[in-house]
């Protein structure tokens, strides 16, 4: 009942805004991790850009206390995030971390790693990512350096130490944890940590639902709804950890992400079909999803690079 509890709190759409600079002052993490369900937390990013003041993390950064080791998920935007998460799963367990998963080859998952793998943690990724991260790494690390100036301090590029292909599978205590590359979704490699008996996913980069997903060049928006029609909604999930945002249920994510994406593609197909060009496809409407965070950085140009994609479909 307590964990029921603290999930419909944390599903609350108010309580994410991304004017809220650090919610954590006595942490370089954004959030202190709570626990979703028992053995499960989650330190919940900023559901606003990466900036000096939230040291970057504006993503979720997930451990599993299994009785037999703690998993990590994502290693953090930077070294010292890494090491503030680790900090915290100290102070619930004794168990050492045993593994670390990134999500995708983002910075917000990858940067981190040097920590972990000083630690002697193998740090597993699907090797889509691991390879995207290795090509993009250099201005991936400029970038964060940028924003965080002093706080980037010990963070070099650290790839993975070990990838897979389609699943990676390991049970530790009362844990089934199956990391899945479902199919094309938000970006290369991502990947869905799926607790089959605890029916809970930490979703990663597959599903948003407090603030809006940002569409890439190599984003297609059609792959993104056919694996997730075919492989990830299927999963059946009571519990959903996303990459961004706090903890909620399948219902949630899909309304705000699955049908954000078919909306979009709806509109632009409108759009295209009346003759419309890229300038004019700016201005579809989005109002459904007017009230997300980060809605004004990324609504207009999420429909340009729908535009882009389906002009000659």
């Amino acid at each position: 009942m307590r964990s029921l509890v603290i999930l419909a709190l944390l599903a609350t759409p108010a309580l994410a805004s991304e004017d809220i600079p650090d919610q954590y002052p006595a942490s370089a993490l954004y959030e202190k991790p709570v626990e979703v369900i028992p053995g499960v937390w989650s330190a919940i990013g900023a559901t606003a850009p990466p900036t000096y003041e939230n040291t970057g993390h504006n993503n979720n950064l997930s451990f599993i206390v299994t009785g037999e080791g703690v998993v990590v998920i994502n290693g953090g935007a930077a070294y010292v995030l890494a090491k503030a998460l680790h900090d915290e799963i100290k102070a619930v367990t004794d168990e050492p971390v045993v593994m670390v998963f990134n999500e995708n080859g983002q910075g917000h998952a990858m940067l981190g790693n040097g920590y972990w793998v000083e630690q002697g943690v193998p740090v597993i990724a699907h090797e889509d990512a691991a390879a995207d991260f290795i090509e993009q790494g250099g201005i991936i690390l400029e970038g964060m350096q940028r924003y965080n100036r002093d706080k980037a301090e010990g963070t070099v590029l650290t790839p993975p130490t070990e990838t897979f292909s389609d699943a990676y599978v390991v049970e530790l205590g009362e844990f089934r944890i199956e990391a899945l590359h479902l199919g094309p979704a938000h970006s290369p490699g991502d990947i869905s940590i799926w607790l089959p008996n605890q029916s809970l996913v930490i979703a990663g980069d597959m599903a948003f639902h407090e603030r809006m997903l940002p569409l890439f060049q190599d984003t297609i928006t059609a792959d993104w709804i056919e694996t997730w029609d075919t492989k990830f909604e299927p999963l059946g999930a009571t519990y959903v950890i996303p990459g961004h945002g706090h903890p909620t249920n399948m219902a949630q994510v899909r309304r705000y992400t699955r049908d954000y994406l078919v909306h979009l593609r709806e509109r632009i197909r409108e759009h295209i079909d009346a003759g419309g060009d890229l300038a004019g496809a700016y201005y579809i409407d989005q109002t459904p999803y007017r009230h997300l965070d980060t809605f004004e950085e990324l609504a207009t140009r999420n429909a340009g690079r729908v535009f882009e994609e389906m002009e000659w479909d």
